[in-house]
């Protein structure tokens, strides 16, 4: 939805992070492609191939706030595509929450808005 905001540095480190994190628990689920694939289109960037940045080094390309609340709330999105938090994604998580410095309750109002989000998407798929 945003990320045609961000820098191109921070686009590539954006899709850096998304391949990292839909892959960290070993099976990517056609959700999580089809996401990755959205990010793609998005940033214009359909050619991109990941290096496997290191994420410590990856999360260092953040600098403002308004960067670290896009990155965030589409990383919740994808991490949340196929209903549930494996134990991998929610370390990255609080790792990316953290290095942000991020609080608990501004995480909880990102993942509700991710919720609000699902639910308009699947309740739009009925019709």
């Amino acid at each position: 939805m945003f990320l045609a905001e961000l820098q191109l540095e921070e686009k590539t480190a954006f899709l850096e992070l998304a391949v990292l994190i839909a892959s960290i628990d070993g099976n990517l689920s056609i959700f999580e492609t089809t996401i990755l694939n959205k990010y793609q289109k998005e940033l214009e960037l359909e050619d991109y191939a990941p290096t496997g940045m290191a994420v410590e080094e990856i999360l260092k390309t953040f600098k403002s706030e308004r960067s670290k609340n896009i990155v965030l709330t589409e990383l919740l999105q994808l991490i949340y595509s196929d209903g549930a938090l494996q134990d991998q994604e929610n370390e990255i998580v609080r790792l990316i929450k953290e290095h942000f410095g991020f609080d608990p309750d501004e995480f909880g109002s990102f993942k509700d808005w991710i919720d609000k989000i699902k639910e308009l998407s699947l309740t739009k798929e009925k019709w």
